[in-house]
């Protein structure tokens, strides 16, 4: 009885052992990979460029510069936001109309994913049909199709002229 007792606490003691090691070489087998990765990044530096011009891409805002003051833009997280920040800097003389909005449009189409919001907050940059930028200074309801582009807090009534609005990142 005392063999099976030695026999089995040796080979309870075995597989502990075996458990311990499997553990430790999968513990050094990630810091080797991160340590690799490092490696990598740092005699790589088209990775960092890479890394670098994704942010920016995905940035959650830009800014709009009216008469030298300055607002952000909350971008939205879509395709058209993104393909839109590729686009600046730009500065364009926007057309007034209806009273609440500002227009241009773009020479180039961008991504839809349109909506209809049936209103429209004070602040909103959308997007009609794939070419016409919107900035909306004034809240009213619509029954037109969007694509929301981002939203500016406090922006103020922009009158009934055309006026010249610069974006940039």
């Amino acid at each position: 009885m005392n063999k099976k007792i030695l026999i089995v606490s040796i080979c309870i003691l075995v597989l502990i052992i075996a458990v311990y090691i499997v553990i430790f070489l999968n513990s050094n087998n990630k810091k080797n990979t991160n340590l690799n990765n490092l490696s990598d990044r740092t005699n790589n530096p088209n990775i960092e460029l890479e890394s670098k011009e994704s942010e920016d891409i995905m940035k959650k805002n830009a800014k709009i510069i009216i008469d030298n003051k300055e607002y952000e833009i909350k971008l939205e997280n879509n395709k058209t936001a993104q393909e839109f920040i590729k686009l600046l800097p730009q500065e364009f003389k926007m057309t007034e109309l209806n009273g609440n909005e500002k227009y241009i449009y773009l020479d180039t189409t961008l991504p839809t994913d349109s909506y209809k919001p049936n209103h429209i907050e004070t602040g909103d940059v959308m997007l009609f049909g794939d070419n016409c930028l919107v900035v909306f200074y004034k809240s009213f309801d619509t029954s037109y199709s969007y694509t929301k582009i981002g939203h500016i807090d406090n922006f103020p009534d922009l009158s009934n002229d055309n006026i010249n609005i610069k974006f940039e990142k």
